[in-house]
């Protein structure tokens, strides 16, 4: 959807969980010798600025990264993200997945991207002028590029779900993906919502079947009247020790 600009969410409690695990998980893949691919199917600019007067507005960047960032020492593979990105664009830069996934792939590996928004697509292309960038239905793409080359890799799905539609067509989307490329790694994000909107789309989840594991995290709505409470990953064929990084940081969400 080209109104949804993520600049007014980045850094909130969500994308700490997202990002955290995600780095994780890339930290871990890129540890073995033999080249991955990344995809992802709604990349944004990357780049943020939580000086902006996006993140001022809605505050959720000060409940998130502005709250948690303690919660990693510098030696984590997220904590590596947030510096890579305060290199780039200055001490109030946060990374977005890319930028997060940038931090951590080599360059023997394949980073794919794909965005819509044209100029999402232009600030992606000033960020990470050496990925694949593809003004292009992410979706749509990811079908038509798996199994990718290197077949070892990652995709992560992390749609606005404000259209939707998306709530019904992306477990569809997974399921299509987990037959195409069953030894890739899916990750898929979604938001936990005080309507309950979200209950139909993990219970699709469980259906798809296969090795999965999911984590789920709560924290306080970041202003009055803030729908979301909670982050969703479902994630097939987890690396190892993903699991239990995931377990570890969802105690900390439970002590807020």
């Amino acid at each position: 959807m080209l109104s949804y600009q993520h600049a007014y969410h980045a850094g909130n409690a969500a994308d700490v969980h997202k990002h955290a695990l995600l780095a994780v998980a890339l930290d871990y893949m890129a540890k073995k010798p033999k080249p991955l691919s990344y995809i992802e199917t709604h990349a944004g600019r990357a780049l943020y600025d939580l000086a902006g007067p996006e993140a001022a507005k809605t505050g959720e960047a000060a409940a998130g990264i502005g709250r948690m960032e303690g919660w990693f020492p510098d030696d984590h593979p997220y904590a590596q993200a947030l510096d890579a990105a305060r290199q780039l664009g200055g001490p109030q830069a946060y990374p977005g997945s890319p930028i997060v996934a940038a931090t951590h792939l080599r360059d023997t590996d394949r980073l794919i991207l794909a965005e819509k928004h044209p100029q999402e697509v232009a600030a992606l292309k000033k960020a990470i002028s050496w990925a694949e960038i593809h003004a292009a239905d992410g979706p749509a793409l990811a079908l038509s590029l798996t199994p990718p080359e290197p077949r070892r890799g990652l995709i992560l799905i992390d749609p606005s779900y404000e259209v939707k539609t998306e709530w019904t067509a992306i477990p569809d989307l997974v399921a299509k993906l987990r037959r195409k490329w069953p030894v890739g790694v899916v990750m898929l994000w979604y938001p936990l919502l005080e309507s309950g909107a979200h209950l139909p789309l993990a219970a699709k989840l469980s259906e798809i079947g296969g090795e999965a594991v999911t984590s789920t995290v709560r924290f306080p709505p970041a202003r009055p009247g803030h729908g979301m409470t909670g982050s969703g990953l479902w994630v097939a064929n987890a690396p190892w020790g993903w699991k239990e990084a995931a377990d570890a940081l969802a105690a900390r969400f439970a002590s807020l």
